[in-house]
């Protein structure tokens, strides 16, 4: 009703319409216009929750269901379960700015060459598992005598079934090669109990997933082209952040990680902060949908944004303000400042700057042997030296400001300012916070919480 209204006798057929467009295309579409929920109905206590964003549909080793009911005045009671289908009919549609090569543009399609080979370049991995390690081998050369007998199998077809009609199992392997000769190779190594470079064994352990986000130093030059070509999902965030970024910046994301002449360096804070965002939160949404989600998030410095927003604190359009506006401010400092890295604890650290003053400050806390400090560049530079002579192994950052510092005071009432309005909602994901050091209530990530993170 948030998104079409009230269609008295249509209503049903509408939400089944719905249900059954999430279903094909695995992904469900956010309710328009909520902002919280009544105070009678305890969602949290019935682990209901509304969604407020497109989300990918919830992977599972068996077939997705969806229930649609539909009760009425007039006595209308009606429930109807739906099942998706197993079997893909289309190959998705890569994105406008996707640099894939099309269909027919593809070596061996059409053609009848390479039979049984997929003609893309996207590794198709094959996974077993066994109750033990014996018990996987078993299956190892199972499969390898399948694969040795029917060469009209294709290997996608194989990773697949393997994939979603097969118990797991803690004994496990995955399997890949560049072509069946490789993977039956592979196959009687892993049988054999014999090491190969395409066979990656481990035993599961028990325990969830936590989404780490870094900050700034994580990048490269390229960083993510390759998933941007081979899967849309991640295409399609990524091309979501570039919207959400646009009325922010005048560059093109992709010309930035493309590095096409006439782009801005990703050397420059203001660059290479929301590049970074856009392709941690693509990279994100990506294992999201194969199914692998967080049971808690926690992000280091301008990470905690991205953590935010895949935690659902954060709407795409807030999230990509903050970072956006958060760097373009600290671009305001360039020149001015700079940062080291130390191999010590920050007790100790804290010893040694003694009354450097505003000069020199710790920054960051990156272990319990590694602390990050910022400040004047003579200073730093002052310090480095001083720890390095005492054998101490300690490093400047390529940067030319000092986040985190003293120095970042001076634009905290312009930036709080700017981010005045934005909107932090409670999240469905655990957020624990660089800035406390504790789980926080992401209701709270509000313009001043943002310049706590910086300072």
């Amino acid at each position: 009703k948030s998104n079409i209204g009230h269609l008295e006798g249509a209503a049903g057929i509408a939400g089944l319409v719905k249900t059954v467009l999430s279903l094909a295309h695995r992904r469900i579409p956010p309710s328009l216009n909520f902002t919280r929920a009544h105070p009678d109905i305890p969602l949290d206590e019935l682990r209901l929750g509304v969604v407020q964003e497109a989300t990918p549909w919830p992977e599972s080793t068996g077939p997705a269901f969806a229930g649609v009911s539909s009760f009425g005045m007039g006595g209308t009671n009606c429930h109807v379960v739906l099942a998706a289908t197993q079997t893909q009919t289309q190959t998705p549609t890569p994105t406008p700015t996707s640099a894939s090569t099309s269909a027919s543009e593809r070596p061996g399609d059409g053609d009848g060459s390479g039979a049984g080979e997929r003609a893309d370049s996207r590794p198709v991995p094959w996974v077993l598992s066994g109750r033990s390690a014996a018990a996987l081998r078993d299956q190892a050369d199972r499969l390898r005598a399948r694969v040795a007998s029917e060469p009209d199998l294709r290997p996608e077809d194989i990773g697949h079934t393997l994939a979603g009609h097969r118990t797991l199992f803690d004994h496990r392997a995955v399997v890949l090669g560049d072509d069946r000769t490789a993977r039956v190779a592979a196959l009687t190594a892993l049988a054999g109990a014999q090491a190969s470079p395409d066979v990656v064994t481990g035993q599961a352990v028990p325990g969830d997933s936590v989404f780490v986000f870094p900050g700034q130093g994580s990048q490269w030059t390229g960083m993510g082209l390759e998933l941007h070509e081979e899967f849309p999902v991640f295409a399609e965030h990524l091309l979501a952040c570039e919207r959400a970024l646009r009325p922010y910046v005048d560059w093109s994301l992709l010309s930035v990680l493309r590095g096409e002449p006439g782009a801005p360096s990703p050397d420059r804070v203001d660059v290479v902060q929301p590049a970074l965002f856009a392709v941690m939160t693509s990279l994100a949404r990506l294992w999201e949908s194969l199914g692998v989600r967080p049971a808690a998030v926690v992000g280091h410095s301008q990470g905690e944004i991205a953590a935010a927003y895949v935690a659902r604190a954060l709407s795409l359009e807030d999230a990509a303000r903050i970072v956006a506006v958060r760097s373009r401010a600290l671009r305001r400092l360039s020149g001015r400042g700079a940062m080291a890295v130390v191999s010590m604890p920050a007790d100790e650290v804290e010893r040694r700057i003694g009354g450097a003053g505003p000069a020199l400050s710790v920054a960051a806390v990156n272990g319990p042997v590694s602390t990050v400090v910022a400040g004047e560049p003579r200073a730093v530079d002052r310090f480095v030296d001083r720890v390095a002579a005492d054998g101490v192994q300690a490093r400047r950052l390529p940067v030319d400001y000092a986040s985190h510092s003293t120095q970042t005071e001076e634009i905290g009432e312009d930036l709080v300012r700017s981010l005045a309005g934005v909107s932090a909602r409670p999240g469905g994901i655990p957020f624990y916070s660089t800035v406390t050091g504790e789980v926080v209530d992401t209701a709270g990530l509000d313009a001043d919480y943002w310049y706590r993170n910086l300072r």
